[in-house]
């Protein structure tokens, strides 16, 4: 009976813990998507419901979508799109080639000097970015490419961390396999396509993932590199949007800009969540 009653009261401060648990955990989410919902509500009010609105109002009884509708006709979001779009591809393309064929060299290739070269790789990481895009500015205007997509593309091709990420994962592949292969008479160059990609996929989806959000979230260099409005990008067009598309106070118009910028990468994180953990998790795991 006693041991009946300590069973029920280690089972009721579970309980407990779990529902406080989960309750935190609610009120966190709730506190992190509001500025979703708010961003959202308001891009389906009319300008003359939202500014005619001394107290914010929490939900609208007469949604609009006009203001989607002049946020393809009044700017030219559509062009900011598709040069996001092709910056994106091209830019991560480009990368995951790069990333590879280092991180295969640094795991499985030997060489003279290939500790110090990685290790000299690594250092690069504490130089601060704002360092790097000064570099990077002069290089790209004394070649004459302000202005084009390989002036944008090109300073972004390549991730010291990502390499390092990759080369982790590689390293995790048994010898046996690779010397298996070599038997076989495989050469390098299958092994790494046939093998090694196959079995650090998660990782590689990761990379891929995260690249494209760093791409598509891309401001400073952009605004750096580029003052011709035919290569803008969605992340500085909504600067030039909010100066000469909508102007300055018709903030619903502006949600409704920055809802459709910030849908593609909403619902990309939602498909492939769970392989960005997997990738994560799997590249800070030894073994």
């Amino acid at each position: 009976m006693n041991y009946d009653t300590i069973e029920q009261a280690a089972r009721r401060r579970d309980k407990i813990r779990k529902i406080i648990t989960y309750t935190l955990l609610t009120l966190w989410a709730l506190i992190v998507l509001f500025p979703f919902y708010w961003m959202l509500l308001s891009s389906v009010k009319s300008y003359s419901a939202y500014n005619g609105e001394y107290i914010p109002s929490f939900f609208t009884l007469s949604p609009t979508l006009q203001n989607y509708v002049d946020a393809f006709t009044t700017v030219n979001l559509a062009r900011y799109f598709t040069n996001t779009i092709v910056f994106t591809v091209a830019t991560t393309a480009l990368m995951m080639v790069v990333i590879i064929f280092a991180a295969y060299a640094f795991a499985r290739l030997d060489f003279p000097g290939k500790n110090l070269v990685f290790a000299l790789f690594l250092s690069l990481m504490m130089i601060p970015s704002e360092l790097v895009i000064i570099t990077n500015f002069v290089t790209i205007t004394n070649w004459g490419m302000r202005n084009t997509f390989w002036g944008l593309i090109l300073p972004s091709v390549t991730s010291v961390f990502y390499i390092y990420l990759l080369k982790e994962n590689f390293e995790q592949i048994p010898d046996e396999l690779y010397k298996a292969a070599k038997v076989d008479g495989t050469s390098d160059l299958k092994y790494l396509f046939k093998v090694m990609l196959p079995i650090s996929q998660p990782t590689v989806v990761t990379i891929v993932i995260l690249k494209v959000i760093e791409c598509w979230n891309s401001y400073v260099w952009p605004r750096l590199i580029t003052d011709d409005e035919a290569y803008f990008l969605v992340s500085n067009g909504i600067q030039e949007i909010r100066e000469n598309g909508f102007g300055r106070e018709n903030i619903p118009a502006m949600m409704a800009a920055v809802v459709v910028i910030s849908v593609p990468l909403i619902i990309l994180f939602l498909i492939f969540h769970k392989k960005i953990m997997a990738g994560v998790s799997r590249g800070g795991t030894k073994g």
